[in-house]
């Protein structure tokens, strides 16, 4: 009787492993849509051996945490090629001017730079779509629209208009609100303020009633210093730390609706691109995922010291929701009339808006369960 048992048991045992999925009741959910270009790949792909010297612009100096995702993209890309394509990083100024290096990749007097895509509106307002809008993708709606719902194609289109092949390299979280003087908390305190932005929001923050001009980074500090301008945004907590705002404001108003997230880039010369071989374009693309994921967890762990800081020296003041809620409704009209303006801000932001829709289920369904301490969670606290 027991060999009978044990002779069923290895029958089980065998009928699992030859059928898996034996007692699945649907078909497997889900796949990886790369497999099948990667398999292709893999049947005529051959190591390069011709090195390549390429030439990195951007906006960013060295003293900037951009700067440093620019780097790890490049030694990312060094490692990976065995060094067969050396990327030589060149902060601000350095080979052209900070706003420039757009136009030097595209036409090849650099083969590539890093991006904020929103500095190049003044050619098209939709590289603001893939940078930050305002009430718009935190880091990891991002990376779902870019990767998983055509978001990546349709930059890559916009980029390509101008000789460019681009790729998402490092997303830095949510920014923080306005560093100032004047305790603002509700729609009628930003009326008349003199306000430092950069983007949309600096024309959503003019329709409210301030004052916005887009200073430079560099210019700043002394602006806020003098009394210049009454409050400013710049960055992340762990990008705004070394500029020092807090040594001239009392307050940080929050939340940074402008920029739910912060989005770069790197953008290729399309005839330099094309003249790699197979493996080293896929060098690039994944040194530029593993970039994303790197920066976002590197920044959001860089803020927990720069947050501390900051309430030391500066007080954070909450907008009221009411506050929130007109905003919001000021930059659905300013979003809605642009769109009627420009048909690919209207593609991009409505994929986007989209996505949100589709995924507010799961959102609302998952939610009640943010990582919050332990105990603040047993006492009470749900929400995020």
């Amino acid at each position: 009787m027991r060999q009978v048992r044990i002779l069923i048991g290895l029958i089980l045992i065998l009928t699992l492993a030859l059928a898996p999925n034996a007692f699945a009741k649907r078909e497997k959910f889900g796949a990886d849509k790369r497999s099948a270009e990667v398999a292709r790949e893999l049947r005529t792909i051959k190591p390069s051996t011709e090195v390549h010297n390429w030439r990195m612009v951007m906006p960013w100096s060295k003293g900037l945490l951009f700067y440093d995702m620019a780097v790890h993209f490049a030694e990312s890309v060094k490692l990976a090629s065995g060094g067969r394509l050396n990327i030589r990083v060149h902060s601000a100024g350095e080979l052209v001017g900070a706003m420039e290096s757009f136009d030097a990749v595209s036409r090849g007097a650099a083969e590539v730079g890093h991006d904020w895509p929103g500095y190049w509106a003044g050619k098209n307002q939709n590289f603001n779509s893939f940078a930050s809008v305002p009430f718009g993708l935190d880091n990891e709606g991002y990376n779902i629209w870019l990767y998983e719902r055509g978001g990546l194609e349709q930059m890559q289109e916009l980029y390509g208009r101008y000789n460019l092949v681009v790729f998402p390299a490092g997303n830095g979280g949510q920014e923080m609100g306005l560093f100032s003087n004047k305790k603002a908390s509700t729609m009628e305190d930003f009326k008349g303020m003199r306000i430092r932005t950069v983007g949309w929001y600096q024309d959503i923050m003019n329709n409210l009633g301030a004052s916005v001009t887009p200073l430079p980074g560099g210019e700043v500090y002394l602006a806020l210093e003098r009394g210049v301008i009454d409050g400013a945004e710049f960055s992340t907590p762990a990008i705004n730390l070394p500029m020092g705002f807090d040594d001239v404001t009392k307050y940080v108003i929050s939340p940074g609706v402008h920029q739910p997230s912060v989005q770069t880039s790197i953008f290729i010369n399309k005839d330099a691109y094309n003249k790699l071989a197979p493996d080293l374009k896929w060098i690039i693309d994944i040194a530029a995922k593993e970039t994303q994921l790197w920066a976002n967890a590197w920044q959001e762990n860089l803020n927990i010291e720069a947050v501390r800081q900051f309430q030391e020296r500066v007080e954070f003041v909450q907008m009221s929701d009411e506050a929130i809620t007109d905003f919001a409704k000021e930059t659905k009209k300013f979003l809605d009339d642009l769109k009627s303006k420009n048909p690919d801000v209207k593609k991009t932001l409505d994929s986007q808006e989209q996505f949100k829709i589709d995924f507010a289920d799961w959102r609302e369904i998952r939610g009640g369960l943010a990582p919050w301490p332990l105990q603040d969670f047993i006492d009470g606290k749900r929400l995020q």
